[in-house]
């Protein structure tokens, strides 16, 4: 008879499977990006930003509502220019209102 295997940290199952080992990369790369640029971020609206999926030069940030996407929106050229800066080559920032929060 064959025990279980104890359950696998994420950073462990990352370093046994390709196909995990890049989602933390990309999850990794869009929470350094958003830490790149938080302190852009109005104090008051950080909370409602979270980081979204990259896909190549395409970033998207996931907010909670049309008003803070409104507002995020007039930022976002500022975001790109911080983001190249830094040697990251963002050619768009999308924004994606998260809905069906409980």
């Amino acid at each position: 008879m064959t025990l279980p295997r104890p359950p696998m940290r994420l950073d462990e199952a990352a370093r046994h499977s390709p196909t995990f080992a890049r989602l933390a990369e990309q999850v990794a790369d869009s929470t350094q990006r958003l830490r790149a640029i938080e302190n852009l971020i109005p104090e008051t609206l950080r909370p409602a930003i979270k980081a979204g999926p990259v896909d190549d030069s395409a970033w998207c940030l996931i907010v909670d509502n049309s008003a803070v996407a409104a507002k995020v929106r007039q930022l976002l050229p500022l975001f790109q220019t911080r983001l190249g800066s830094l040697g990251w080559q963002v050619t768009s920032i999308r924004l994606k209102v998260q809905t069906g929060r409980r």
